[in-house]
């Protein structure tokens, strides 16, 4: 049995309010936003109980129940009420280590499986969103950019490489080429790659649960897991399930000892324009930076900026959020530094010790998925589809992924969280005076 301290977790899920309801956001606007799933009551049973309703959750409750298994899905807030529903909107390529680092440590033909899953992660999310959810609005094109000449030389020869050996297309800009796409010199330059896109995060996540509801899932909202034992259970109720798979990333890490042990819940933050009368890219693109406290953002139909930037490692959100996004936005556009903000708001994501993402069995049927680093728009929905083929007896793929390195934070799991977040302020700070 595994049983995570009540404050632990819940304080990541309730210390910054929106409790049963979606924050402001400004991909919530316009959507048509369900009525809730009533919460779990009593006793019920089901082949698959899955913990969590993001993305990671969704597909692999949408995948089960289409396998013909019986499926409970078990969410504390609403469905796509955290990290799935609030992030970047950025659907890259590959993970945070790039293909010859992994070639490095996993040896040729492993790095290479792990390269297609990646691939293959970014076209079921592209399949996903065109059946399920084609008001989240795939627009194809993200920027990798670097800072200084000195990223940019190694990002080139990287660039190439992935050209040469894994048949990409990808498109090295100079600082020229660049400012002339994106309206901004603050950068050395860039890689384009055109298979990578930007999404209204929210919109994918809500579309796969009207999916799942109509493949036959059961899903309850208000409904906190508290314990994975030999049940699953909440305040009102249990699950008894052959299978579980805990997919609540890092508001709830807690309940598994791999992810309790592995994963390392942080915020980052979002703000959002106000229209802009004259945007600064001619066609609007993602952009990501080589900062080790990544800033991203992007260019709306609108018009506005979707800017993402500024970090914290304890539990609530700042009071301004508005002014740590500004800072990092007006470092790449000085014209905007007094720009109305319409939206700003915070979120929990999760990284580990090597910045890869973590896919475990803990124990005979209890499976859990999360870590991503910030690569989890992409890689989510392929981790919750194969999480369901390993139980289905499958396991190719799940063993590919599950051999990524992904230690035990260092120092345990709560000074091993400590170590871990004094490592990421350090990081931060070298941003800030590099």
């Amino acid at each position: 049995m595994t049983r995570g301290p009540r404050g632990s977790g819940a304080s990541w899920l309730h210390a910054n309010g929106d409790r049963g309801t979606w924050p402001r956001t400004f991909y919530a606007e316009g959507l048509d936003l369900p009525a809730p799933h009533p919460p779990l009551k009593g006793r019920v049973t089901a082949d698959l109980c899955v913990v969590g309703g993001g993305i990671t959750g969704l597909s692999a409750a949408l995948h089960g129940a289409r396998a013909g298994m019986s499926v409970v899905l078990l969410e504390a807030q609403r469905v796509g009420w955290g990290a799935s529903g609030r992030n970047g909107g950025q659907v890259g390529s590959g993970l945070n280590w790039g293909q010859e680092k992994l070639e490095a440590r996993l040896g040729g033909p492993r790095a290479r499986a792990v390269w297609n899953l990646c691939e293959d992660a970014k076209a079921l999310t592209r399949r996903l969103i065109a059946t399920h959810a084609p008001e989240a609005d795939w627009r194809s094109g993200v920027l990798s950019v670097a800072r200084g000449e000195t990223s940019l030389g190694p990002m080139a020869e990287a660039a190439a490489r992935m050209d040469r050996d894994y048949g990409t297309a990808l498109e090295v800009l100079d600082r020229d080429a660049l400012a002339a796409r994106i309206g901004t010199r603050a950068y050395a330059g860039g890689v384009l790659d055109p298979t990578a896109g930007v999404v209204n995060p929210l919109a994918y996540a809500l579309g796969l649960a009207r999916a799942c509801v109509a493949a036959g899932v059961t899903i309850h909202e208000g409904a906190e897991v508290h314990r994975i034992g030999d049940t699953v259970a909440t305040a009102q109720g249990a699950v008894t399930a052959r299978f579980v798979l805990h997919a609540t990333n890092g508001y709830g890490a807690h309940l598994t000892g791999a992810s309790a042990a592995r994963v390392l819940p942080i915020n980052n933050f979002i703000a959002v324009t106000e229209p802009l009368a004259a945007p600064p890219m001619a066609t609007p693109l993602g952009v990501a930076d080589d900062r080790f406290v990544v800033n991203y953002f992007h260019q709306t139909g609108d018009g506005r900026l979707v800017y993402g930037g500024g970090e914290s490692y304890g539990r609530r959100f700042p009071t301004d959020i508005e002014a740590r996004v500004r800072a990092n936005l007006a470092r790449v556009y000085p014209d905007l530094a007094g720009i109305r903000f319409d939206h700003a708001w915070g979120g929990t994501l999760a990284v580990t010790a090597t910045r890869l993402p973590l896919l475990s069995e803990v124990r005979p049927g209890v499976f859990t998925a999360g870590g991503y680093s910030g690569h989890g728009l992409a890689l989510s929905g392929l981790f919750g589809a194969v999480a369901v083929e390993a139980m289905r007896g499958d396991r190719a793929r799940f063993d590919t992924l599950a051999a990524l390195p992904v230690p035990a934070l260092p120092g345990g799991r709560w000074l091993g969280g400590l170590m871990a977040q004094a490592g990421m302020v350090f990081g931060a700070v070298v941003d800030r005076v590099g």
